[in-house]
Protein backbone atom coordinates (compact mmCIF):
# COMPACT_ATOMS: atom_id res chain seq x y z
CA UNK A 1 0.00 0.00 0.00
CA UNK A 2 3.10 2.23 0.07
CA UNK A 3 3.12 2.40 -3.51
CA UNK A 4 -0.32 3.67 -3.77
CA UNK A 5 -0.05 6.55 -1.12
CA UNK A 6 3.34 7.82 -2.93
CA UNK A 7 1.60 7.59 -6.52
CA UNK A 8 -1.08 9.42 -4.70
CA UNK A 9 1.33 11.91 -3.29
CA UNK A 10 2.59 12.34 -6.97
CA UNK A 11 -0.85 12.57 -8.53
CA UNK A 12 -1.98 15.00 -6.03
CA UNK A 13 0.89 17.22 -7.07
CA UNK A 14 -0.12 17.13 -10.87
CA UNK A 15 -3.82 17.65 -9.90
CA UNK A 16 -2.78 20.72 -7.77
CA UNK A 17 -1.21 22.15 -11.17
CA UNK A 18 -4.08 20.57 -12.58
CA UNK A 19 -6.33 22.55 -10.19
CA UNK A 20 -4.37 25.59 -10.42
CA UNK A 21 -4.68 25.90 -14.40
CA UNK A 22 -8.27 24.95 -13.79
CA UNK A 23 -9.12 27.54 -11.73
CA UNK A 24 -7.57 30.02 -14.01
CA UNK A 25 -9.44 29.30 -16.77
CA UNK A 26 -12.38 28.60 -15.29
CA UNK A 27 -11.55 32.53 -13.78
CA UNK A 28 -10.91 34.16 -17.50
CA UNK A 29 -13.90 32.04 -18.97
CA UNK A 30 -16.41 33.49 -16.09
CA UNK A 31 -15.04 37.38 -16.52
CA UNK A 32 -14.82 36.75 -20.06
CA UNK A 33 -17.99 35.04 -21.05
CA UNK A 34 -20.17 35.00 -17.62
CA UNK A 35 -22.55 31.93 -16.61
CA UNK A 36 -23.83 31.46 -19.91
CA UNK A 37 -20.98 31.16 -21.34
CA UNK A 38 -19.33 28.55 -18.90
CA UNK A 39 -22.62 26.54 -19.73
CA UNK A 40 -22.23 26.95 -23.43
CA UNK A 41 -18.63 25.88 -22.93
CA UNK A 42 -19.77 22.81 -20.98
CA UNK A 43 -21.65 21.54 -23.50
CA UNK A 44 -19.08 21.56 -26.43
CA UNK A 45 -16.10 19.88 -24.00
CA UNK A 46 -19.50 17.25 -23.76
CA UNK A 47 -18.93 16.69 -27.32
CA UNK A 48 -15.13 17.04 -27.90
CA UNK A 49 -14.81 14.33 -24.94
CA UNK A 50 -17.37 12.07 -26.53
CA UNK A 51 -15.96 12.16 -29.52
CA UNK A 52 -12.27 11.82 -28.35
CA UNK A 53 -13.40 9.31 -26.21
CA UNK A 54 -15.09 7.18 -29.14
CA UNK A 55 -12.00 7.39 -31.37
CA UNK A 56 -9.27 6.88 -28.27
CA UNK A 57 -11.13 3.93 -27.15
CA UNK A 58 -9.09 1.31 -28.28
CA UNK A 59 -6.20 2.67 -27.07
CA UNK A 60 -6.91 3.17 -23.58
CA UNK A 61 -7.59 0.72 -20.37
CA UNK A 62 -6.88 -2.21 -22.77
CA UNK A 63 -3.55 -0.76 -23.79
CA UNK A 64 -2.70 -0.32 -20.15
CA UNK A 65 -4.29 -4.05 -19.55
CA UNK A 66 -2.45 -6.36 -21.34
CA UNK A 67 0.85 -3.64 -20.91
CA UNK A 68 0.69 -4.17 -17.64
CA UNK A 69 0.27 -7.99 -18.11
CA UNK A 70 2.80 -8.15 -20.91
CA UNK A 71 5.71 -6.25 -20.38
CA UNK A 72 7.85 -8.24 -18.07
CA UNK A 73 8.07 -10.56 -20.97
CA UNK A 74 9.57 -7.99 -23.48
CA UNK A 75 8.41 -5.22 -26.01
CA UNK A 76 7.46 -8.06 -28.28
CA UNK A 77 4.91 -9.64 -26.27
CA UNK A 78 3.36 -6.16 -25.88
CA UNK A 79 3.53 -5.23 -29.32
CA UNK A 80 0.51 -7.68 -30.81
CA UNK A 81 -1.40 -6.08 -28.52
CA UNK A 82 -0.46 -2.23 -29.29
CA UNK A 83 -1.15 -2.73 -32.74
CA UNK A 84 -4.44 -4.25 -32.48
CA UNK A 85 -5.12 -1.26 -30.62
CA UNK A 86 -3.73 1.47 -33.60
CA UNK A 87 -5.72 -0.37 -36.07
CA UNK A 88 -8.94 -0.19 -33.97
CA UNK A 89 -8.61 3.53 -33.49
CA UNK A 90 -7.48 4.61 -37.06
CA UNK A 91 -10.24 2.69 -38.20
CA UNK A 92 -13.10 3.82 -36.37
CA UNK A 93 -11.40 7.76 -36.50
CA UNK A 94 -11.87 6.96 -40.56
CA UNK A 95 -15.53 5.97 -39.77
CA UNK A 96 -16.78 8.62 -37.42
CA UNK A 97 -15.15 11.73 -39.47
CA UNK A 98 -17.29 11.94 -42.03
CA UNK A 99 -20.20 11.40 -40.39
CA UNK A 100 -19.15 14.20 -37.68
CA UNK A 101 -18.37 16.87 -40.56
CA UNK A 102 -21.47 15.75 -42.36
CA UNK A 103 -24.34 16.68 -39.21
CA UNK A 104 -21.59 19.30 -37.53
CA UNK A 105 -24.42 21.79 -37.99
CA UNK A 106 -27.32 19.48 -36.90
CA UNK A 107 -25.50 18.98 -33.96
CA UNK A 108 -24.74 22.84 -33.26
CA UNK A 109 -28.16 23.54 -33.72
CA UNK A 110 -28.71 20.50 -30.91
CA UNK A 111 -26.00 22.00 -28.34
CA UNK A 112 -26.81 25.51 -29.15
CA UNK A 113 -29.92 26.53 -30.67
CA UNK A 114 -28.11 27.83 -33.58
CA UNK A 115 -25.56 26.36 -36.36
CA UNK A 116 -22.66 28.93 -36.09
CA UNK A 117 -20.82 26.94 -33.69
CA UNK A 118 -20.49 24.11 -36.11
CA UNK A 119 -17.03 24.41 -37.06
CA UNK A 120 -15.90 24.31 -33.73
CA UNK A 121 -17.12 20.11 -34.27
CA UNK A 122 -15.19 19.94 -37.51
CA UNK A 123 -11.80 21.83 -36.29
CA UNK A 124 -12.36 18.95 -33.23
CA UNK A 125 -12.71 16.21 -35.84
CA UNK A 126 -10.09 17.02 -37.74
CA UNK A 127 -7.17 16.95 -35.00
CA UNK A 128 -8.49 13.69 -33.43
CA UNK A 129 -5.53 11.53 -34.49
CA UNK A 130 -3.35 13.73 -32.26
CA UNK A 131 -5.68 12.37 -29.29
CA UNK A 132 -4.80 8.75 -30.23
CA UNK A 133 -0.85 9.22 -30.17
CA UNK A 134 -1.60 10.94 -26.82
CA UNK A 135 -3.49 8.03 -25.16
CA UNK A 136 -1.40 5.20 -26.98
CA UNK A 137 1.41 6.38 -25.55
CA UNK A 138 0.34 7.36 -22.20
CA UNK A 139 -1.32 3.99 -21.96
CA UNK A 140 2.00 2.60 -22.53
CA UNK A 141 3.61 4.35 -19.97
CA UNK A 142 1.09 3.99 -17.25
CA UNK A 143 0.87 -0.20 -18.32
CA UNK A 144 4.31 -0.30 -17.36
CA UNK A 145 4.09 1.70 -13.94
CA UNK A 146 6.46 4.28 -15.01
CA UNK A 147 5.04 6.94 -12.73
CA UNK A 148 7.65 9.59 -12.76
CA UNK A 149 7.62 9.75 -16.46
CA UNK A 150 4.01 9.50 -16.55
CA UNK A 151 4.11 12.89 -14.14
CA UNK A 152 6.32 14.63 -15.69
CA UNK A 153 4.62 14.20 -19.20
CA UNK A 154 0.94 15.66 -17.14
CA UNK A 155 2.89 18.62 -15.95
CA UNK A 156 4.56 20.14 -19.29
CA UNK A 157 0.94 18.44 -21.17
CA UNK A 158 -1.15 20.61 -18.75
CA UNK A 159 1.37 23.55 -18.92
CA UNK A 160 1.11 23.70 -22.66
CA UNK A 161 -2.39 23.45 -22.91
CA UNK A 162 -3.27 26.02 -19.99
CA UNK A 163 -1.08 28.46 -21.87
CA UNK A 164 -2.98 28.14 -25.06
CA UNK A 165 -6.07 28.14 -23.62
CA UNK A 166 -5.54 30.96 -21.52
CA UNK A 167 -4.29 32.77 -24.48
CA UNK A 168 -7.21 32.17 -26.91
CA UNK A 169 -9.82 32.74 -24.43
CA UNK A 170 -8.35 36.51 -23.32
CA UNK A 171 -7.82 37.36 -27.27
CA UNK A 172 -11.19 36.03 -28.73
CA UNK A 173 -13.49 35.15 -25.84
CA UNK A 174 -16.32 32.53 -25.85
CA UNK A 175 -14.75 31.39 -29.67
CA UNK A 176 -11.11 30.88 -28.39
CA UNK A 177 -12.35 28.70 -25.70
CA UNK A 178 -14.13 26.52 -27.78
CA UNK A 179 -10.85 26.33 -29.97
CA UNK A 180 -8.44 25.58 -27.21
CA UNK A 181 -10.14 23.16 -26.21
CA UNK A 182 -10.78 21.19 -29.68
CA UNK A 183 -7.36 21.37 -29.91
CA UNK A 184 -6.16 20.44 -25.88
CA UNK A 185 -5.85 15.96 -26.32
CA UNK A 186 -4.15 17.26 -29.50
CA UNK A 187 -1.76 19.60 -28.04
CA UNK A 188 -1.14 16.65 -25.37
CA UNK A 189 -0.33 14.37 -28.28
CA UNK A 190 2.26 16.61 -29.73
CA UNK A 191 4.04 16.89 -25.79
CA UNK A 192 3.99 12.73 -25.31
CA UNK A 193 5.18 12.47 -28.93
CA UNK A 194 8.05 14.53 -28.34
CA UNK A 195 9.28 13.55 -25.06
CA UNK A 196 8.67 9.69 -26.34
CA UNK A 197 10.77 10.25 -29.30
CA UNK A 198 13.92 8.03 -27.87
CA UNK A 199 11.94 5.58 -26.12
CA UNK A 200 12.59 2.09 -26.87
CA UNK A 201 9.06 1.06 -26.82
CA UNK A 202 8.62 3.91 -29.73
CA UNK A 203 9.93 1.83 -32.47
CA UNK A 204 7.57 1.34 -36.01
CA UNK A 205 7.95 -2.59 -35.75
CA UNK A 206 5.95 -2.54 -32.12
CA UNK A 207 3.23 -0.54 -33.68
CA UNK A 208 2.47 -1.67 -37.47
CA UNK A 209 2.00 -5.19 -38.18
CA UNK A 210 -0.40 -8.22 -38.51
CA UNK A 211 -2.36 -9.08 -35.12
CA UNK A 212 -4.23 -11.95 -34.75
CA UNK A 213 -8.37 -12.50 -34.70
CA UNK A 214 -7.97 -12.81 -30.65
CA UNK A 215 -5.85 -9.90 -29.88
CA UNK A 216 -8.32 -7.93 -32.40
CA UNK A 217 -11.27 -9.24 -30.21
CA UNK A 218 -9.61 -8.54 -26.71
CA UNK A 219 -9.21 -5.05 -27.58
CA UNK A 220 -12.76 -4.68 -29.41
CA UNK A 221 -13.89 -5.23 -25.82
CA UNK A 222 -12.49 -2.34 -24.60
CA UNK A 223 -13.76 -0.74 -27.68
CA UNK A 224 -17.08 -1.12 -26.57
CA UNK A 225 -16.58 -0.22 -23.40
CA UNK A 226 -14.83 2.98 -23.86
CA UNK A 227 -17.66 3.62 -26.59
CA UNK A 228 -20.33 3.01 -24.20
CA UNK A 229 -18.88 5.72 -22.11
CA UNK A 230 -17.94 8.37 -24.33
CA UNK A 231 -21.67 8.65 -25.56
CA UNK A 232 -23.74 7.72 -22.26
CA UNK A 233 -21.55 9.98 -19.95
CA UNK A 234 -21.43 12.93 -22.08
CA UNK A 235 -24.55 12.91 -23.59
CA UNK A 236 -26.11 12.52 -20.37
CA UNK A 237 -24.67 15.64 -19.43
CA UNK A 238 -25.83 17.50 -22.19
CA UNK A 239 -29.58 16.28 -21.63
CA UNK A 240 -28.93 17.63 -17.73
CA UNK A 241 -28.16 20.30 -18.68
CA UNK A 242 -30.97 21.42 -21.51
CA UNK A 243 -33.18 20.13 -18.40
CA UNK A 244 -31.57 22.75 -16.48
CA UNK A 245 -31.67 25.48 -19.13
CA UNK A 246 -35.64 24.62 -20.07
CA UNK A 247 -36.24 25.10 -16.14
CA UNK A 248 -33.75 27.80 -14.86
CA UNK A 249 -32.46 28.99 -17.91
CA UNK A 250 -28.60 29.36 -18.88
CA UNK A 251 -27.13 30.94 -15.91
CA UNK A 252 -28.87 28.93 -13.76
CA UNK A 253 -27.63 25.63 -16.27
CA UNK A 254 -23.96 28.16 -15.97
CA UNK A 255 -24.09 27.82 -11.63
CA UNK A 256 -24.69 24.35 -11.96
CA UNK A 257 -21.47 23.65 -14.24
CA UNK A 258 -19.20 25.89 -11.92
CA UNK A 259 -19.96 23.72 -8.81
CA UNK A 260 -19.80 20.57 -11.15
CA UNK A 261 -16.32 21.77 -12.41
CA UNK A 262 -14.64 22.28 -9.24
CA UNK A 263 -16.11 18.93 -8.57
CA UNK A 264 -14.40 17.49 -11.69
CA UNK A 265 -10.80 19.38 -10.41
CA UNK A 266 -10.10 18.05 -7.26
CA UNK A 267 -11.52 14.38 -7.81
CA UNK A 268 -8.99 14.24 -10.58
CA UNK A 269 -6.57 13.67 -7.29
CA UNK A 270 -8.46 10.78 -6.84
CA UNK A 271 -9.48 9.72 -10.23
CA UNK A 272 -5.66 9.91 -11.81
CA UNK A 273 -4.68 8.08 -8.64
CA UNK A 274 -6.59 5.34 -9.35
CA UNK A 275 -5.70 4.97 -13.00
CA UNK A 276 -2.17 5.72 -12.75
CA UNK A 277 -1.87 2.57 -10.06
CA UNK A 278 -5.19 1.07 -9.37
CA UNK A 279 -6.05 -0.27 -12.67
CA UNK A 280 -2.73 -1.97 -13.46
CA UNK A 281 -2.61 -3.29 -9.90
CA UNK A 282 -6.10 -5.19 -10.42
CA UNK A 283 -4.98 -5.79 -14.06
CA UNK A 284 -2.55 -8.14 -12.54
CA UNK A 285 -4.30 -10.20 -10.00
CA UNK A 286 -6.41 -13.14 -11.39
CA UNK A 287 -8.73 -14.56 -8.17
CA UNK A 288 -12.15 -12.08 -7.17
CA UNK A 289 -10.76 -12.84 -3.79
CA UNK A 290 -7.49 -11.06 -4.61
CA UNK A 291 -9.29 -7.96 -6.26
CA UNK A 292 -11.87 -7.84 -2.99
CA UNK A 293 -8.51 -7.54 -1.06
CA UNK A 294 -7.48 -4.83 -2.70
CA UNK A 295 -10.35 -2.85 -3.07
CA UNK A 296 -10.71 -3.13 1.03
CA UNK A 297 -7.05 -2.10 1.01
CA UNK A 298 -7.40 0.93 -1.67
CA UNK A 299 -10.53 1.69 0.21
CA UNK A 300 -8.63 2.65 3.48
CA UNK A 301 -6.48 4.71 2.00
CA UNK A 302 -8.51 6.01 -0.96
CA UNK A 303 -11.84 7.14 1.03
CA UNK A 304 -10.86 9.33 3.86
CA UNK A 305 -8.56 11.07 1.37
CA UNK A 306 -11.71 11.74 -1.06
CA UNK A 307 -14.08 12.88 2.29
CA UNK A 308 -11.03 15.34 3.53
CA UNK A 309 -10.92 17.13 0.50
CA UNK A 310 -14.76 17.48 0.20
CA UNK A 311 -15.23 18.91 3.16
CA UNK A 312 -12.20 21.26 2.82
CA UNK A 313 -14.15 22.47 -0.76
CA UNK A 314 -17.30 23.01 1.44
CA UNK A 315 -15.68 25.07 3.92
CA UNK A 316 -13.54 27.09 0.99
CA UNK A 317 -16.80 27.15 -1.04
CA UNK A 318 -17.22 30.89 -0.61
CA UNK A 319 -13.40 31.69 -1.18
CA UNK A 320 -13.61 29.39 -4.84
CA UNK A 321 -16.05 31.17 -6.09
CA UNK A 322 -15.02 34.49 -5.22
CA UNK A 323 -11.35 33.32 -6.73
CA UNK A 324 -12.63 31.37 -10.05
CA UNK A 325 -15.77 33.34 -10.73
CA UNK A 326 -17.26 36.40 -10.46
CA UNK A 327 -20.18 38.43 -8.30
CA UNK A 328 -22.72 36.88 -11.00
CA UNK A 329 -21.92 33.46 -9.40
CA UNK A 330 -22.34 34.00 -5.43
CA UNK A 331 -26.01 31.94 -5.50
CA UNK A 332 -24.09 28.52 -6.49
CA UNK A 333 -22.47 28.72 -3.03
CA UNK A 334 -26.00 26.83 -2.23
CA UNK A 335 -25.15 23.75 -4.19
CA UNK A 336 -22.51 22.28 -2.89
CA UNK A 337 -23.04 20.71 0.19
CA UNK A 338 -25.46 17.79 -2.04
CA UNK A 339 -22.96 17.70 -4.74
CA UNK A 340 -19.84 16.89 -2.50
CA UNK A 341 -21.47 14.25 -0.85
CA UNK A 342 -22.38 12.47 -4.42
CA UNK A 343 -18.51 12.84 -5.38
CA UNK A 344 -17.52 10.95 -1.92
CA UNK A 345 -20.67 8.22 -3.02
CA UNK A 346 -19.04 8.33 -6.40
CA UNK A 347 -15.29 7.51 -5.80
CA UNK A 348 -16.07 4.81 -3.34
CA UNK A 349 -18.37 3.25 -5.66
CA UNK A 350 -15.77 3.72 -8.58
CA UNK A 351 -13.73 1.38 -6.56
CA UNK A 352 -15.73 -1.40 -7.01
CA UNK A 353 -16.08 -0.85 -10.45
CA UNK A 354 -12.41 -0.57 -11.74
CA UNK A 355 -12.64 -4.49 -11.74
CA UNK A 356 -14.85 -4.63 -14.48
CA UNK A 357 -12.05 -2.64 -16.80
CA UNK A 358 -9.57 -4.54 -15.07
CA UNK A 359 -11.37 -8.12 -16.10
CA UNK A 360 -13.11 -6.70 -19.32
CA UNK A 361 -16.43 -7.45 -18.45
CA UNK A 362 -17.84 -5.91 -21.31
CA UNK A 363 -21.75 -6.80 -20.70
CA UNK A 364 -21.96 -5.66 -16.97
CA UNK A 365 -19.76 -2.68 -17.98
CA UNK A 366 -22.44 -1.52 -20.70
CA UNK A 367 -25.16 -2.56 -19.04
CA UNK A 368 -24.39 -0.37 -15.92
CA UNK A 369 -23.23 2.38 -18.05
CA UNK A 370 -26.30 3.36 -19.98
CA UNK A 371 -28.58 1.99 -17.34
CA UNK A 372 -27.12 4.45 -14.74
CA UNK A 373 -26.55 7.38 -17.19
CA UNK A 374 -30.54 7.18 -18.39
CA UNK A 375 -30.91 6.92 -14.29
CA UNK A 376 -29.21 10.35 -13.53
CA UNK A 377 -31.18 12.05 -16.44
CA UNK A 378 -34.83 10.46 -15.70
CA UNK A 379 -34.12 11.40 -11.62
CA UNK A 380 -32.92 14.98 -12.87
CA UNK A 381 -35.79 15.45 -14.90
CA UNK A 382 -38.31 14.20 -12.14
CA UNK A 383 -35.90 16.71 -9.48
CA UNK A 384 -35.45 19.32 -11.13
CA UNK A 385 -38.96 20.72 -11.41
CA UNK A 386 -39.60 20.61 -7.37
CA UNK A 387 -36.14 21.89 -6.27
CA UNK A 388 -34.80 23.54 -9.29
CA UNK A 389 -30.85 23.14 -9.64
CA UNK A 390 -30.19 21.53 -7.04
CA UNK A 391 -32.95 19.22 -8.17
CA UNK A 392 -29.63 17.71 -10.25
CA UNK A 393 -27.28 17.54 -7.47
CA UNK A 394 -29.74 15.42 -5.56
CA UNK A 395 -30.16 13.30 -8.48
CA UNK A 396 -26.42 12.86 -8.95
CA UNK A 397 -26.28 12.51 -5.25
CA UNK A 398 -28.84 9.02 -5.66
CA UNK A 399 -27.67 7.65 -8.52
CA UNK A 400 -24.13 6.91 -7.47
CA UNK A 401 -25.43 5.84 -4.02
CA UNK A 402 -27.76 3.25 -6.55
CA UNK A 403 -24.81 2.61 -8.34
CA UNK A 404 -22.33 1.96 -5.40
CA UNK A 405 -25.05 -0.46 -3.92
CA UNK A 406 -25.14 -2.29 -7.47
CA UNK A 407 -21.40 -2.38 -7.58
CA UNK A 408 -21.05 -3.63 -3.72
CA UNK A 409 -23.31 -6.73 -4.31
CA UNK A 410 -21.55 -7.89 -7.50
CA UNK A 411 -18.00 -7.07 -7.34
CA UNK A 412 -17.37 -10.53 -6.91
CA UNK A 413 -19.50 -11.68 -10.39
CA UNK A 414 -17.86 -9.33 -12.97
CA UNK A 415 -14.28 -9.46 -10.91
CA UNK A 416 -13.89 -13.53 -12.14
Amino acid sequence: MRKIFSVTIFTAILTLLRMLCGFAIAKIVAIYTGPAGMAMLGQIQSVITSLNGVVISPVGNGVVRYTAENVDHGYEACAKWWQASLQWAFGIFLLIAPLAIFFSEKLSLFLFDTNQYHWVLVLSTIVLPFSIINTAFISVINGQQLYKRYISVGFISIIVSTLVMVAMIYFYSLKGAMVAASLNSSLAGLVVLMMSWRQPWLKAKYWIGKTSREQRKAIGGYVIMAITSAITIPLGMVLVRKILVEYVGWEGAGHWQAVWKISEVYLAIITLALSTYYLPQLSKLKTPEEIKKEINQTLKIIFPIVAFLAFCVYLLRDVAIFILFTDEFKSARDLFSIQLIGDVIKIVAWLYAFPMIARGAVKWYVSTEIIFSASFVLLTLFLVPSYNIQGANIAYAINYTLYFLFMFFNVKRFAR
